[in-house]
């Protein structure tokens, strides 16, 4: 057994076996064989392995022809591992004394080498070699049995180095238990689809897809952030045991709290909702009793194309989106593009530093042909519904400004065209940059609600790109500048009699519900859905009074640690059922 650390991004538990997305790009289906085949199994293996040199050694010729000898090279390389007489015996042992299929002893005796060859400092560059080696191999042998990700015909938990949006969105959460990636940080794109999938999932690993093979069994725990490999049968029982208590715990949450406010012992109201990437989590969302969605992330329309969404397709996400809430509100965020977002043109990529290059609402303006688009669509189903519509990252008044007048230019030719639309639909901007949290009085003055976006606020004001597992345990939301800078916000939006939500990562993590609270907080937009009761469970157990008191004595602590032990001390003293 072997247990690797993470960074937990998506809570809950996963057992299965691993899928190699990055390695294999298929999953092995079948991993033994009776006595009886075991001879065919190794003519299998070895007509493999000569198709493959013969695939080879013709890709070497016509690279030859085209780019010269010496890349050529690099193929007769590969052919001539393929000839190595101590590969083909291990596969050979690994099928006759294990009885392997051919394809489980390849992806097996890969894996040795390729830890092999990782501690040595000369044979870590051919790992490459490696890889490629082990795909052709069960191209070859799995043929019409290989299962692609997109059409699994089991339940599997998926490990690579890093996924695109793409690829994670198109994830069937049906079929895919847990996720274990080597990259990526708590706020990337793997961890908020994960996170809103309801997927457990455990990033920052290192160097786990060259580590494992498929078919391995392994335990994901998303909420500590450890992968086990190949875990014993006690370890085993322990986690099936806690994922059924988890499951028991959480569905009698949802029967207790899923229609009752989040309202605490002294009366103070606050609202919960949800945060979706696409409209067929609403359901799921009011199911667990979100109150409508406070957070539309609306990038992911580019995901079913590689142009920008057209109007009648931003309508029709729209439409469904509402029709499902019945009547509850929603708030749709204009598009946030580049940096570690999903966009459909490569001159972003280009940019040195995309963090603070022309990404969210700078490239909208940019291109305000993407964003007349949106904000049109969000106008013509604004009369369908409580739809609010709230622009990200904006940094200055005058930003803030242009997109005001960009709106009333559009309400103006509905105007004109005699189109309806809501007339008071509200329009609020997200805090998510020091300047913004720091100018919120001045801000307050033209828009209706802010919504805090702790994501980019903790990663701006630490300076600490959230995508880059190195610095990941650097992201400190109990940071005291961050937490000032949230109260200063609050502290500005509630002196111009205006709300304010939180719809940042660190609103789903229940260990934070009490300080957010106390800070003053009027809503939270969370995901995944599951823990709408845990946070109204926690809400309706605790005096508005006493939150603000333990907000006034986090807001005091100049350590990180010490402001966590304080919070952690009071949430299992007030539910240990939740803080265990």
């Amino acid at each position: 057994m072997e247990i690797k650390r993470g960074i937990p991004v998506s809570p809950g538990i996963a057992i299965g076996e691993a899928f190699l997305l990055e390695a294999e790009g298929v999953r092995i289906p079948r991993h033994f064989i009776s006595e009886s085949q075991i001879e065919s199994e190794v003519g299998r293996l070895e007509q493999a392995m000569a198709e493959a040199r013969k695939e080879l050694e013709d890709l070497s010729g016509h690279v030859t022809e085209r780019a010269g000898s010496k890349i050529a090279e690099i193929f007769s390389a590969h052919a001539d591992m393929l000839q190595d007489e101590y590969f083909r015996q291990e596969f050979l042992e690994r099928i006759r004394d294990k009885k392997y299929t051919a394809e489980f002893a390849v992806s097996r005796t890969m894996r040795r080498w390729r830890k092999m060859f990782h501690d040595d400092p000369f044979l870590a560059t051919r790992v490459a070699d490696l890889d490629d080696l082990e795909r052709r191999l069960l191209r070859r042998l799995l043929g019409a049995r290989r299962e692609e990700l997109d059409s699994l015909s089991s339940d599997v938990i998926l490990v690579a180095h890093d996924m695109s949006p793409s690829q994670t969105a198109s994830v069937d959460q049906e079929r895919v238990k847990g996720i274990a990636m080597d990259a990526g940080g708590p706020t990337g794109h793997t961890a908020i689809i994960a996170s809103a999938l309801g997927i457990p999932a455990v990033v920052g690993l290192g160097s786990v897809s060259d580590d494992l093979g498929g078919g391995d069994q392994i335990i994901v725990d998303g909420h500590r952030g450890l992968l086990i490999v190949d875990p014993d049968e006690e370890t085993l029982e322990s986690y099936r045991q806690r994922r059924s208590q988890a499951i028991e715990t959480e569905m009698t949450l949802l029967e207790e709290l899923r229609d009752l406010p989040a309202e605490t012992i002294d009366g103070r109201r606050v609202e919960i909702m949800a945060n979706i990437e696409f409209p067929r989590e609403v359901t799921r969302a009011v199911e667990h009793g979100a109150e409508g969605i406070g957070l539309y992330r609306t990038e992911f329309l580019y995901l079913t194309s590689e142009t920008a969404p057209t109007e009648q397709e931003h309508v029709e996400a729209y439409t469904e989106a509402m029709r499902q809430l019945d009547g509850r509100p929603i708030i749709i965020r204009t598009f946030d593009l580049g940096a570690d977002k999903f966009v459909g043109e490569s001159e972003l990529a280009h940019e040195k530093n995309p963090f603070l290059g022309r990404r969210s609402i700078r490239y909208c303006l940019d291109h305000p042909e993407i964003l007349r688009e949106q904000l049109r669509a969000i106008l013509r189903v604004s009369t369908l519904g409580e739809v609010k519509v709230m622009f990200p990252m904006v940094a200055s008044t005058e930003e803030l400004m242009t997109l005001r007048r960009l709106l009333n230019d559009l309400r103006e030719e509905f105007d004109r065209a005699g189109e309806s639309y809501d007339h008071e639909m509200e329009v609020g901007i997200m805090i998510e940059v020091p300047s913004a949290a720091v100018y919120a009085d001045v801000l307050a003055d033209y828009v209706d609600f802010f919504s805090i976006g702790t994501n980019d606020l903790i990663q701006y004001t630490l300076a600490i790109d959230r995508a880059n597992e190195h610095v990941a345990d650097m992201y400190q939301p109990l940071h005291p500048a961050v937490l000032r800078l949230i109260k200063m916000t609050v502290d500005a939006a509630h002196d111009k009699g205006i709300k304010v939500g939180l719809c940042g990562e660190m609103g789903s993590e229940i260990i934070y519900t009490i300080l957010l609270l106390g800070l003053g907080i009027d809503s939270f937009s969370v995901a995944p859905p599951f823990v709408v009761p845990e946070i109204k469970k926690i809400i309706r157990t605790v005096k508005y009074d006493d939150a603000r008191e333990m907000a006034r004595r986090i807001l005091q602590c100049t350590e990180v640690d010490r402001a966590m032990e304080q919070l952690m001390d009071f949430d299992r003293e007030l539910l240990p059922v939740l803080f265990p």
